[in-house]
């Protein structure tokens, strides 16, 4: 399996038997949301959805994997959702074929789909790999294959000595502590368990990798090793531990 990063997105591609294209948290909608709270910004679902498009045409996929939170309101679907979900599933099927994790977010989703194109919201196997939105317990299933999850928005701060910053989407890849039930043995040593966390799709969004680490709020982040977690950039560039990160927070 090989996992190619890539940043015209961000998005990520899983390379096994199939070509897997993973795409997390889209967020169609969120404009709304911000103009309840007094920030009033024009749609850019037409300028995410060709973000998307134009990862589906350069990485060629076999399937299409949305890791949840394609829309954005909760608990109900807005009229913005209502308009812009049709042609962007649309626009999804007339290239590729797609499967969705419903996150959080994604109530009344299903309205939307046809048979077949969602899936369990405690994740799935898919050639090898798991797959979940993140803001539920991940199916036993799961355990034992690199998770990859959505929904916690990882977002890296760098500062170096003269104050410069980078502030940037990241992925955040850990190893999950064991807990009862212990994972099936495989010649004779106890498989492990990585979760790959992904940072959104959409450009509004973004939660700092030390926030997530320090004060986790889902169950996948609650369960993760942090001693040892690793970062990298949306282009695959290795930063280092997330513990590293600490030494660039400024006081």
């Amino acid at each position: 399996m090989n996992l190619q990063f890539i940043s015209d997105g961000p998005a990520l591609l899983v390379q096994n038997r199939q070509n897997v294209l993973v795409i997390a948290d889209l967020h169609f909608g969120i404009e709304t949301d911000l103009a309840v709270h007094g920030w009033h910004f024009a749609s850019r679902s037409n300028e995410r959805l060709k973000r998307l498009i134009d990862s589906i045409k350069t990485n060629s996929p076999d399937l299409l994997i949305l890791l949840g939170d394609v829309k954005h309101n909760i608990p109900e679907t807005t009229r913005q959702e209502y308009r812009e979900l049709p042609d962007v599933f649309e626009a999804i099927r007339d290239l590729v074929p797609f499967k969705l994790l419903p996150g959080n977010h994604d109530v009344g989703i299903g309205r939307f789909l046809q048979e077949g194109e969602l899936l369990p919201k405690k994740g799935a196997i898919v050639d090898g790999v798991g797959y979940l939105h993140g803001h539920t317990i991940p199916s036993s299933e799961l355990l034992g294959h690199l998770i990859v999850a959505g929904h916690h928005h990882p977002m890296v701060s760098l500062h170096d000595e003269v104050g410069c910053a980078l502030r940037a989407p990241a992925y955040l890849l850990a190893e999950l502590i064991e807990n009862e039930p212990r994972i099936e043995k495989q010649n004779g040593v106890w498989k492990t368990t990585r979760v790959l966390f992904m940072p959104a799709f959409n450009e509004y969004a973004g939660f700092d990798i030390l926030q997530i680490t320090k004060y986790p709020f889902s169950p996948l982040s609650r369960s993760i090793l942090t001693e040892g977690a690793e970062v990298f950039l949306t282009n695959g560039t290795y930063i280092g531990p997330a513990s590293s990160l600490e030494d660039n927070v400024t006081t």
